[in-house]
């Protein structure tokens, strides 16, 4: 028997003319996880997170979202909701008013009485009653956050949804997010900044050129990249070269008056801390250059120079 998913994609092709957007995408999405899409310019993310919210259908393959399997029809499942491309919105009226009429769309008195509500939850209450016009990008992704999360979604899709907040607004906002997948609500996100990613999501998938190149947990990819660099820092950074310098499996990469940069796969790093533990030096900061995710995006979507 299957494991139950929120999203189940088996073979999802999508062509725009000549252009290959995506190019036998497999998917699986558990329920109540926060997921990311992850990929350069043009590698077909947007285009997905367009399928799950049926603003496209595709050309060949199976897709199936919250048990439903969906057809060739632009009509998503009961209980999708999200943005692509930014929230849209109507610049001519109020916060409120926005989520008034997306209310009024949807048929219901009770989503109407949760307005406040969700306006509090991505804190726009203050603005509640100010023209969207006005607003900065910022502002206008978090108004499109609490237009999806008006209609109670146990999926929701969303491009970007960082973009333009400040570094208050995105802590908001990642609240927001990890309290809806802790009440059993999965999200489906893109993004290019690799810090979201690793502070939200349990899972990642990483496309390249339409196609997918890894898709599993964050730990899995960690694992999998192999050698990174590290910023190492200590109490004595003369007493601890020779050490670093002398370690197995270390490779010294670069070093200044008080940090090196050694490249080394964890298990070496794991002695060299302590070997330097052992001989009374500190160690202040050891942390990677790049951070994984960072480091398994560039190795697993550059592509080959022209001629090459």
């Amino acid at each position: 028997m299957d494991t139950p998913v929120a999203v189940r994609a088996r073979g999802i092709t999508k062509c725009f003319g000549d252009v290959v957007a995506l190019d036998g995408v497999d998917l699986d999405v558990a329920p109540g996880r926060i997921h990311g899409l992850v990929g350069p310019n043009g590698a077909g993310k947007t285009t997905l997170l367009g399928l799950l919210l049926s603003l496209a259908v595709a050309d060949e393959g199976r897709l199936e979202i919250l048990g439903t399997p969906v057809g060739k029809t632009l009509s998503a499942p009961g209980g999708v909701a999200g943005f692509v491309d930014g929230p849209g919105l109507y610049p001519s009226l109020t916060a409120r008013q926005n989520l008034a009429a997306l209310a009024a769309l949807r048929g219901g008195d009770r989503r109407t009485a949760k307005i406040d509500d969700v306006l509090g939850e991505v804190g726009l209450t203050d603005v509640a009653d100010d023209r969207v016009r006005g607003f900065s990008l910022g502002m206008r992704q978090r108004l499109g956050l609490a237009a999806a999360l008006l209609t109670e979604p146990r999926l929701l899709v969303l491009d970007e949804p960082a973009n333009g907040l400040d570094p208050a607004g995105k802590k908001h906002v990642h609240g927001v997010l990890d309290r809806l997948a802790g009440g059993g609500t999965t999200v489906v996100l893109s993004s290019h900044r690799m810090d979201d990613l690793e502070a939200l999501c349990s899972e990642v998938t990483i496309l390249s050129t339409g196609r997918v190149v890894f898709t599993g947990p964050l730990g899995k990819l960690s694992a999998e990249n192999g050698e990174l660099d590290y910023r190492l820092r200590t109490s004595d950074p003369a007493a601890a070269r020779p050490l670093v310098a002398g370690a197995p499996g270390i490779r010294l990469a670069d070093a200044d008056t008080d940090a090196f940069v050694v490249r080394a796969p964890v298990p070496a790093l794991d002695e060299l801390v302590l070997r330097l533990a052992k001989d009374g030096i500190a160690v202040r900061e050891l942390a990677p250059v790049v951070s994984p995710l960072e480091a398994a995006f560039l190795a697993l979507t550059e592509q080959p120079e022209a001629g090459r």
